[in-house]
């Protein structure tokens, strides 16, 4: 089973080096066949130049510049329409989500066959290092209205750490969102649809470089509106969109 990984990067010239470098470090180390596929979007640092260098000592590592419209959800799109592997995971450029824990999502599909493994850094064996604390304080309440919502038995679907099926992608089409709210359309229309999946908890750490793309004010609003709009696929698409059983399933 091929593994993609696709990293959206925005002006991420001092992450990239050690993310990309300890990410095939870790998967090649474990044998596991790979692609690592960084969407460029449309930096206005040295992002480019640093990926061309790198691609010299990475054979794995694929790039693209994503010409626009541009954003987080734009960017990760990008790249989930262009991945070769039977499966892809979403990780981002500045090494927050740990290449070994993406190992373990990768050998839980391997080993249940699910549709989708989701990370969680607040269940039993998950952490987060250097969460600043407003931030973890909205996290929370975020996750808790989407679990109240929607009934997901799941308490981290703001984590963009995950890894879905190649089928699992495709049936959660056609996207919506431009932004971090991609983050939650992804695993709550798999979970509206049927698609199974597999809990994992994973560590987050803060990053050392740069500064975050997240912009809370902003993303409130996009958060419920992708909320909005699952909760109204759930009651009123009577399973249009539901995954089309086969005879393995």
């Amino acid at each position: 089973m091929k593994l993609s990984v696709v990293i959206p990067a925005y002006n991420e010239e001092e992450s990239l080096p050690e993310t990309l470098r300890t990410l095939y470090a870790t998967l090649h180390r474990y044998g596991i066949d790979h692609e690592i596929v960084v969407t460029n979007d449309n930096s206005k640092d040295r992002t480019e130049q640093v990926l061309r260098q790198l691609q010299a000592e990475i054979p794995t590592l694929t790039y693209y510049t994503n010409p626009g419209p541009n954003g987080f959800g734009y960017a990760v799109r990008y790249g989930l329409e262009r991945f070769s592997g039977d499966c892809v995971a979403v990780m981002m450029a500045d090494l927050s989500d740990d290449p070994e824990d993406l190992v373990r999502f990768y050998r839980k599909m391997q080993e249940t066959g699910v549709d989708a493994v989701f990370g969680t850094r607040f269940g039993k064996g998950g952490k987060v290092v250097d969460y600043p604390r407003l931030k973890l304080y909205i996290n929370r309440v975020a996750n808790l209205i989407v679990r109240l919502m929607t009934g997901i038995p799941y308490n981290d679907t703001t984590n963009a750490f995950k890894l879905y099926k190649r089928e699992t992608i495709e049936g959660v089409k056609p996207f919506l969102s431009p932004h971090f709210n991609l983050t939650v359309e992804l695993p709550l229309k798999a979970y509206v649809r049927g698609y199974t999946f597999a809990i994992v908890p994973n560590s987050w750490t803060n990053r050392k470089y740069g500064e975050s793309k997240l912009k809370i004010k902003e993303m409130g609003s996009r958060y419920f509106f992708i909320l909005i709009y699952c909760m109204i696929e759930k009651w009123f698409s009577r399973g249009d969109y539901l995954k089309k059983q086969t005879k393995k399933d």
